[in-house]
């Protein structure tokens, strides 16, 4: 199926994709883009964006979303019971003796604990799968235009524009090509749903080749491990860098 094709009337230059499936895919471009890249810079942030629909990104952070979402609901829950259960577990407890009403407050602490961290500790894991799925749409980008300095720079032209998008939902944020609501477009706070742009760039043209073996080579290179898996480097043939569009 080929994506269906939007252009949004807003002079920010970003892009974003949507779908769960490949019937209902869209990419969509704001009209700020289009005035400000070129064909290669252009195509490459179209590739980006194919590549999270090929590599099932927007529904893998759907279903993350969700599990997320959830376990907020559940600690919400949870701290509510504990609070209005307080009372009649301390009677309870009066009567019970002291070895029960010991062993009722650690397990009560070790409830609170986990309460309180596990939100944060999903959100946490969150964001870093949302910044892993960008370096992998990056390198889905080199491999499809067979031309990485396309998208690296498209991704510096983008980040130095200062207009902003307008009213964006924090949930609907990480869909984008760069972060609208972070005016460097990411960072290496563990609260970002984009990667630093600068670490992107750098990785993008460290590559030797364009396939997917040369984008892992240069991640491993600047952070000191790989990021594609092990069946789709087995897979990868060699590519080379076409010279650029005229």
């Amino acid at each position: 199926y080929m994506p269906k094709i939007y252009l949004v009337d807003n002079d920010s230059p970003n892009a974003f994709a949507i779908g769960r499936k490949p019937e209902t895919s869209a990419v969509a471009v704001t009209r700020g883009l289009m005035y400000r890249l070129n064909r290669d810079e252009l195509q490459g942030v179209i590739a980006h964006e194919i590549g999270h629909l090929k590599n099932l990104d927007t529904k893998f952070m759907t279903l993350a979303g969700v599990m997320l979402g959830s376990i907020i609901v559940l600690s919400d829950m949870a701290m509510r019971m504990f609070f209005y259960g307080g009372r009649g577990s301390k009677r309870s407890n009066s009567r019970g003796g002291d070895g029960g009403g010991q062993a009722q407050l650690v397990f009560l602490l070790v409830a609170i604990v986990l309460v309180i961290l596990g939100p944060l500790l999903a959100r946490i894991l969150y964001f870093a799968l949302s910044r892993s799925r960008e370096y992998l749409a990056d390198a889905s980008a080199a491999v499809y235009t067979r031309y990485p300095e396309g998208l690296a720079s498209a991704l510096q032209r983008i980040a130095k524009t200062s207009k902003p998008i307008g009213e964006v939902n924090r949930t609907v944020a990480p869909m984008f090509i760069v972060n609208p609501l972070q005016a460097s477009g990411g960072s290496d706070n563990l609260f970002s749903t984009h990667p630093p742009l600068a670490d992107r760039v750098n990785v993008l043209r460290a590559m030797g080749g364009a396939s997917f073996r040369d984008y892992n080579n240069a991640y491993k290179g600047a952070k000191g491990e790989g990021i594609i898996g092990e069946r789709t480097l087995g897979e990868a043939g060699a590519q080379s860098i076409r010279s650029a569009s005229n």
